[in-house]
C-alpha cells in the first residue's frame, strides 16, 4: 500500500484595511507627504517664521534673498515667508473645522431621511435649495449677513458640503438596504436600528473618507475665493487667498510676491487630489 503526500495549501493571505493599503502605494505616499509639508509649515509657523505677519519693515517689495527676508516682502514692507506661512496655519484651521462640520450635518441629515419617507422628503428639499444657490452666490449672502471674517468663510464651506455628503450617505445606504445580507438580518429578527448601525452604515460609510479628502481640495478653493474677492477673513490677518489678492497690482513689478501661495496652493491640491484618488481606487476593488 502506498501512501499519497499532498502539498499543503498556503495559508489564505488576508487583504490589508483599503486606507492603510491606499496610502502604501505610490500615489497615497506622494499625496500623504506632499500634504504632511504644508500642515507641517503652518503648524511650525511661528518657529519658522523670524518675524511677525503683519510686521512692517522699510523695504516694500525686496526680491527673494533679501537678508532677513528669504522670500522678500509686500507691498507695506511685511516678510513674505511670515505671511505665507501664517496664511497656512490659517487656512487649515478654517478647513479642518468647516468640512468635518459640514460633513456631520450633512450625515445627520441622511440619517434622518433614512428614518421616515416625510423626513427624506424634507431633507432633499433642504439640499435642492442649498444647492440652487452658486458657491458665490452663497458666500456672498452669508458675508452681507455676518460680514466678512472667519466665521462666514467656515459657514460657507460647511453649507456647500452639506448636501454633497447628505446625498452620498443617502444613496449608500438606499443601495445597503437592498443587499442580501440586510434582507438576512431581518429575516433573523434584528432590529431596524441595529441593522442600521452595525451593518449598513460601515458598509456605505467608505466613500464618505474619499469625499473628505475631495471636500478639503474644494474648502482650499472657496476659502481663497472669499479671500482673493475681499470677503473672507479679515486684513490684516494673512491668509493664502488674501496674500494672493494683494499680489495682483503687482503681477509684473515683483512676480515672486505671488508665487508663495501660488505653488503652496498647487501642492496642497495635489497632495489632496493624490490622497483622494489613491483612497478611491483602494475602496472600488
Amino acid at each position: 500500500m502506498t501512501t499519497t503526500l499532498t502539498k499543503a495549501a498556503p495559508p489564505a493571505t488576508r487583504r490589508r484595511h483599503p486606507y492603510r493599503a491606499a496610502l502604501a502605494t505610490a500615489r497615497g505616499r506622494t499625496g500623504l507627504v506632499l500634504v504632511g509639508l504644508v500642515v507641517l509649515a503652518g503648524l511650525l509657523a511661528p518657529l519658522l517664521a523670524g518675524h511677525g505677519p503683519t510686521d512692517q519693515s522699510g523695504l516694500a517689495l525686496a526680491p527673494p534673498g533679501t537678508p532677513g527676508h528669504p522670500l522678500g516682502t509686500d507691498d507695506l514692507g511685511r516678510d513674505l515667508l511670515a505671511r505665507l506661512l501664517h496664511g497656512i496655519r490659517a487656512d487649515l484651521g478654517i478647513i479642518v473645522v468647516a468640512v468635518p462640520l459640514g460633513a456631520a450635518l450633512g450625515c445627520l441629515l441622511a440619517l434622518a431621511a433614512a428614518v421616515h419617507p416625510i423626513a427624506d422628503t424634507v431633507v432633499q428639499r433642504t439640499f435642492d435649495l442649498i444647492l440652487a444657490f452658486p458657491g458665490l452666490i452663497l458666500a456672498l449672502a452669508v458675508t452681507a449677513v455676518l460680514g466678512p471674517g472667519r466665521l462666514p468663510v467656515i459657514l460657507v464651506i460647511a453649507l456647500a458640503e452639506i448636501p454633497v455628503f447628505g446625498r452620498l450617505l443617502r444613496t449608500g445606504i438606499l443601495v445597503q438596504r437592498g443587499r442580501e445580507y440586510v434582507t438576512a438580518a431581518r429575516v433573523g429578527g434584528t432590529s431596524g436600528g441595529r441593522i442600521l448601525t452595525r451593518h449598513i452604515l460601515p458598509n456605505a460609510a467608505d466613500p464618505l473618507v474619499v469625499q473628505i479628502a475631495v471636500s478639503l481640495t474644494v474648502a482650499v478653493f472657496i476659502e481663497g475665493a472669499m479671500s482673493f474677492l475681499g470677503v473672507g477673513v479679515r486684513p490684516p490677518e494673512p491668509t493664502l487667498g488674501a496674500v494672493l489678492s494683494q499680489s495682483m497690482p503687482y503681477l509684473a513689478q515683483a512676480p515672486h510676491f505671488a508665487a508663495g501661495p501660488l505653488v503652496t496652493v498647487t501642492v496642497l491640491v495635489l497632495g489632496l487630489s493624490l490622497t483622494a484618488e489613491a483612497l478611491n481606487r483602494e475602496i472600488r476593488r
